[in-house]
């Protein structure tokens, strides 16, 4: 599903709609009734996690970004780590040096809620969770790339399709929509946000847990999906199934490094149009020529998910191997 960045990317599909009004919607969602948006104004987008929200209400709202008094960071252009935006709001000038689809994750509901400027006028906050191949495209229809298994060509059915009335238009693809009375956002937790917490990350990798499990704990490592996993745990030469208190410190903190690093990275190309060249993630080979083994872990009562390593570059971690330099 799409991961932390690929949900930057979708914010910015979004942000050039701010201010606009909407005026006429569509598409086949029941989740929400898309008409109670006709003549709403989309007023602020935000990314925590893999969570995009987007803000409706009055035009009265509406505020020049540098004073938005929106909950949470300001989002008409994403805040990611080591990234400079340029004038056009485009693509990023820079990225600093070690900054910081395809199943289903499984929610944290009980994140903290920001809360509204009591002096604001109510806004009509949405909550959109992608699928499996959720995505938002601005102002064009996905198009079929390939028959189905009745050998049909069938583009895909939008969930729910919003015009402007600048004209343009946002189409939404598998995704779940939800009203919510404003962002849930732990800003200490997500991955591509300035204020993550490395400490309170490295305090989780450490426990007696499988280190692909933690991972992908979103209380922990918010908008970090499987392909992340499966790449940093290579990058850093870990076996997937390696107990977080058994390995060094030096090791944990060169997979936090990778994860940050790779996830900004990760970001950046998809702003500047590259597609994500995975080393480990779905192959048969590694980078160094050894046969990539695959199966599925996961915790005992929770959901399991693909894990490609390589046991020739990612030994395991016996408890009599352990050490603390």
């Amino acid at each position: 599903m799409p991961e932390g960045p690929s949900v930057k990317r979708f914010q910015l599909h979004c942000s050039p709609f701010v201010g606009q009004t909407v005026t006429k919607v569509g598409g086949q969602t029941r989740q929400i009734n898309p008409d109670d948006l006709k003549s709403l104004t989309l007023l602020d987008t935000q990314v925590h996690g893999k969570n995009l929200f987007l803000a409706f209400g009055p035009i009265q709202e509406v505020a020049p970004c540098s004073e938005s008094s929106s909950p949470g960071p300001s989002s008409c252009q994403p805040s990611v780590p080591g990234m400079a935006i340029s004038e056009d709001n485009s693509f990023p000038l820079r990225m600093e040096e070690n900054a910081h689809h395809l199943l289903e994750e499984p929610e944290v509901n009980d994140l903290p809620l920001l809360t509204d400027n009591a002096t604001e006028q109510p806004r009509e906050w949405l909550r959109f969770h992608f699928g499996l191949y959720g995505s938002i495209r601005a102002n064009e229809f996905a198009r079929a790339s390939k028959a189905n298994k009745r050998g049909d060509w069938r583009d895909p059915i939008p969930r729910l399709i919003l015009h402007f009335d600048g004209r343009g238009f946002l189409v939404f693809y598998n995704c779940r929509i939800h009203r919510c009375s404003c962002p849930t956002a732990q800003p200490a937790t997500d991955i591509l946000n300035p204020e993550f917490d490395r400490e309170q990350a490295l305090e989780a990798l450490r426990k007696a847990t499988p280190v692909c499990t933690t991972l992908l704990d979103q209380s922990h490592f918010s908008g970090l999906g499987n392909v992340i996993k499966n790449e940093v745990l290579y990058l850093a030469k870990i076996h997937p199934l390696s107990l977080g208190s058994l390995l060094p410190p030096s090791g944990l903190k060169s997979l936090l490094d990778h994860a940050l690093q790779f996830s900004s990275e990760w970001l950046n190309s998809q702003l500047q149009g590259r597609g994500l060249r995975p080393q480990i993630y779905g192959k048969d080979r590694c980078p160094a020529g050894h046969e990539v083994m695959k199966d599925t872990f996961g915790p005992v009562d929770g959901l399991k998910r693909l894990t490609w390593w390589c046991p020739q570059c990612q030994l395991a971690v016996l408890p009599e191997e352990s050490h603390d330099n």
